[in-house]
């Protein structure tokens, strides 16, 4: 391992509302605890905020003195709003670090989640095998994101991943402590080498949030199925970097959770028709049919509420698949 390494972390900000939770992300990653951090003797954490489409953000950030050359912390603005995914690639041009990382304006890392992911880096080979070898290349998802202010009871845990947290049966090594390979992960707590990140040239801007619109999902698992399709390696999991993620009130209302759902079997089947790998979702009907009947035996109020939510968003998934089957329209050629 290197003698020093630098790591950037890119946190992409639109809405006003969020200044606080941006600030409380932002001290999480200052506060980080890094000084073991594998082999790692010297480690430098640049954090670059990109403001998109906000000036009054954008300059309400700078008045607060968390940002600056003295802090570690470049701001850059989009006088326009491109959206979530543009707002990443602007990140990554002006990130300096051997890693790059993502994370969100609602997001609280824990102390450790900077020294964990390093860890993955640095143990991946030996523990991930040919994930680290072929060209030094790997991406480490260190996404066991948890919700901030306790779970929700009538949601089923098969799907925290509308919330952009850790789900039910995401991962066989959950829990374990070990490293894992899967297909991809939350863009909340996902991190490439450098070198990697610009030779896949970052996330298509087609896909992705803009503003309070564009619901079209799955720009994260499109870009790590380019990085398998490249460089013949996968996204490592390391369930001990944690991040914490907020939930709001609105997040929690049917209709939110229904139309995520909708708009995630669209993008499934976008996926598909690009050529994506779909064994993932197969896993998953596996889970759901596990969920199904562990509630049918509980024979309580809470899992009879639960199976009813499940088959719900399992139906809006559906709907949303077949909807983009039906309509025919490839919006993503390779």
């Amino acid at each position: 391992m290197p003698a020093s390494a630098s790591v950037s972390v890119v946190i992409c900000t639109h809405r006003s509302e969020r200044f606080g939770d941006f600030l409380e992300a932002v001290e999480s990653l200052k506060a980080q605890s890094f000084t073991t951090c594998g082999d790692y003797v010297n480690l430098d954490l640049e954090i670059v905020v990109v403001v998109d489409g906000n000036r009054e953000l954008f300059e309400r950030i700078l008045k607060a003195g968390v940002v600056g050359q003295e802090q570690g912390v470049k701001t850059i603005l989009n006088e326009q709003n491109l959206g979530l995914s543009e707002s990443r690639n602007r990140g990554i041009k002006e990130a300096k670090g051997d890693v790059i990382a993502f994370f969100d304006d609602d997001a609280v890392a824990d102390k450790k989640w900077l020294r964990e992911l390093l860890r993955a880096y640095s143990e991946g080979e030996e523990e991930v095998g040919r994930v680290a070898k072929l060209s030094g290349a790997i991406a480490i998802s260190n996404s066991n994101t948890k919700t901030k202010s306790g779970r929700p009871k009538f949601l089923p845990e098969e799907f925290y991943w509308l919330l952009g947290v850790t789900h039910k049966g995401f991962a066989e090594s959950e829990g374990s402590g070990g490293l894992a390979e899967v297909r991809n992960t939350f863009g909340s707590n996902l991190s490439f080498k450098a070198e990697v990140l610009r030779a896949l040239g970052g996330f298509r801007t087609e896909m992705g949030v803009k503003g309070r619109r564009g619901l079209l999902q799955g720009e994260e698992t499109e870009l790590c199925e380019r990085m398998r399709e490249r460089f013949g390696q996968g996204v490592v999991y390391n369930p001990a970097a944690v991040v914490y993620h907020k939930i709001y009130p609105e997040r929690l209302k049917l209709r939110f959770l229904l139309r995520r759902a909708f708009w995630q079997g669209y993008s499934k089947r976008m996926m598909k028709e690009a050529g994506s790998s779909v064994s993932e979702e197969e896993k998953f009907v596996r889970v759901l049919f596990g969920g199904v009947v562990e509630r049918l035996k509980a024979k309580s109020l809470v899992a009879f509420g639960q199976l009813a939510v499940l088959l719900l968003l399992t139906s809006a998934v559906g709907l949303g698949y077949f909807f983009k089957f039906f309509k025919g329209k490839k919006i993503i050629k390779k």
